[in-house]
């Protein structure tokens, strides 16, 4: 692999043996008890935030550049034991400073407002905020530190999945013409958009038959995970698993309310897309494995790499140059990992580092999904830096569900930008089968993966065990209520749930659907307001986590706690549909 296509992880640390002396370095400035019983004095309780962040930013490295290295092959055992050193060490910090949140919770709100009034403490101020909101959930010292304790062996059941998914899974090869094909999760999903209807039929069978062969440990596995969350929300006070998440995002139960009962009421629109999916393609029966093809043929983008780039620098020209120099400054200083390789982590992601700079994981492929997944994570990755560069450390991390809405803005501005310069008629009825297609993927689907995480835990909560029966079922149940008549959902699509590596993270996907909602009225706004619709958008991305996620949204126009941006979203898709079938 030519270096420029990889990332520059030495700009973390130079060399494995460096990583070692930082790491033996670090293991010996974890003793916090010298700050036990003093956070009530503030100038202890400013030290003790201080050095946390000292040690915390360290540990940031350490544990990204461990993940990173993992990443680039998950079969190495080094960066195997890398990775599990400093998750291990993650559990020792973690338990360490258990007695912080007891503490600062034992404290009288007046105390706690005292500090937040305090200019000294102004870059903590969120986060006392949150001490006095989540007094009900803090246990005692003793419990925390258990709980701190138990991370490691709790954060198994993902590590378990990772193992399986990307080192372990029997996919095999296919057999394509004269070829055989080692199949991949990259290759599968460019089968999956292919036109040869007897390959994706025979890919998918295979690609799912790998999984129920190992469905009942697939099964367990999950199983577990589930039951890690039922019992962190209980052992925290929580009423439920999904009631845990969305405060810990700080998020209204109102949004998620709003989401579900939003794309319901919307799932006749997602039917008739699929039966005017079903009618161009020509088929008297579509299965699952039909649902990714172009409907219209020979337009889809297949870029090279270094082209598909310089697409997603023009694309986002509405944002401006500030933003289309750190995209080719990303590009040129290797902040990312572009291609897939045996051992390589599937999927792609952005990972932020506060002293350095974000990264980027890619498994690009010549599609135009593999186009617009650039577009997106870099919206992850030029989000970080603005929040890293303009907030202090404890404010610079901000919630995942802010996060998906940068990477769709990027998207939706990509997307837009095409439909507005394409002339060939049949190129631009392909993009406005992109957009409903990143629609369909980005949010009916992810809400349906949210409805299927909701009954999941809700069984468990109910005492109900999961097996691969309940779990099979009730995922073939959501996709018949959600594509409809139009698609035959049987076989292995049941399955199907069985592959998704984002159910190791708890009520995760729904924000990808708040994303695209919130993206979809931002990107409106900037085409149609220009400059000081952008100048609220930087505001936005520079505000890291100084405030609660929806909160922050509003800066860029967009209040999730109405209907509005729901509502604004379906009709977007109604009126693409309606212009995809004129067309």
């Amino acid at each position: 692999m030519e270096q420029k296509y990889t990332w520059a992880t030495e700009e973390i640390f130079e060399s494995v043996d460096k990583w070692e002396e930082t790491f033996e370095t670090i293991k010996k400035e974890l003793n916090f008890d010298r700050f036990k019983g003093q956070l009530g004095n503030p100038e202890k309780f400013l030290e003790c935030m201080k050095e946390q962040e000292r040690v915390g930013r360290v540990f940031e490295k350490l544990s990204v550049y461990a993940m990173m290295k993992h990443d680039e092959n998950t079969k190495n055992a080094l960066y195997d034991s890398l990775l599990a050193r400093i998750t291990s060490l993650g559990g020792i910090f973690g338990a360490n400073t258990a007695f912080i949140m007891p503490e600062l919770t034992a404290l009288s709100e007046d105390t706690l407002n005292g500090y937040i009034q305090d200019q000294r403490f102004a870059e903590y101020d969120y986060f006392l905020k949150g001490i006095i909101k989540e007094k009900p959930h803090v246990l005692s010292e003793r419990e925390e530190k258990l709980l701190a304790l138990s991370s490691e062996t709790l954060s198994t059941f993902k590590e378990i999945f990772t193992k399986i998914d990307n080192a372990d899974l029997p996919l095999g090869e296919i057999k394509h013409g004269k070829e055989k094909i080692p199949l991949s999760h990259g290759y599968y999903g460019v089968i999956m958009h292919g036109e040869d209807r007897k390959l994706r039929k025979k890919t998918f069978e295979k690609y799912y038959g790998a999984y129920l062969s190992l469905i009942n440990t697939i099964t367990a596995t999950y199983y577990g995970n589930v039951k890690k969350d039922v019992f962190v929300a209980k052992a925290k006070n929580y009423k439920s698993a999904l009631e845990r998440a969305l405060f810990c995002e700080d998020v209204p139960v109102v949004v998620y309310d709003n989401l579900i009962k939003s794309v319901r009421k919307a799932l006749p629109l997602l039917h008739s897309y699929m039966r005017e999916k079903k009618k161009l393609l020509g088929f008297k029966t579509m299965y699952p494995y039909d649902v990714y093809v172009p409907v219209v043929k020979d337009a889809e983008l297949k870029l090279e790499y270094e082209d598909a780039y310089d697409l997603v620098v023009k694309g986002l020209a509405p944002l401006g140059k500030e933003y289309q120099d750190l995209l080719i400054k990303a590009k040129n200083e290797r902040w990312l990992d572009v291609y897939e390789s045996d051992g390589k982590r599937s999927g792609a992601y952005s990972v932020a580092v506060y002293d350095t700079h974000p990264y980027v994981l890619l498994n690009y492929q010549k599609t135009t999904h593999d186009v617009f997944t650039i577009a997106h994570e870099m919206g992850h990755s030029i989000h970080s830096y603005f929040s890293n560069r303009t907030q202090p450390y404890a404010k610079a991390d901000y919630k995942i569900f802010v996060a998906e809405v940068a990477s769709t803005v990027n998207e939706v501005l990509l997307i837009r930008h095409l439909l507005a310069t394409e002339k060939d008629a049949k190129l631009k009825k392909y993009l406005l089968s992109y957009l409903l297609e990143m629609i369909r993927t980005t949010l009916f689907r992810q809400t349906q993966f949210a409805e299927f995480e909701q009954f999941a835990h809700q069984s468990v909560e109910k005492g109900v065990p999961l097996t691969k029966e309940n779990l099979s079922e009730e995922y073939l149940r959501l996709n018949k209520k959600y594509y409809g008549k139009a698609v035959k959902s049987d076989g292995f699509i049941k399955y199907e749930w069985a592959r998704i590596p984002h159910f190791y993270r708890a009520f995760y996907v729904y924000k990808y659907a708040t994303g695209i909602i919130s993206a979809l009225a931002i990107a409106d706004r900037i085409l149609n307001e220009g400059k000081s619709a952008v100048g609220d958008y930087f505001k936005f991305l520079s505000s890291g986590g100084k405030d609660g996620p929806v909160e922050l949204l509003k800066i860029a126009g967009v209040d999730l706690t109405d209907k509005k941006p729901f509502i604004q979203a379906f009709k977007v898709f109604e009126d693409t549909l309606n212009e995809f079938i004129a067309l």
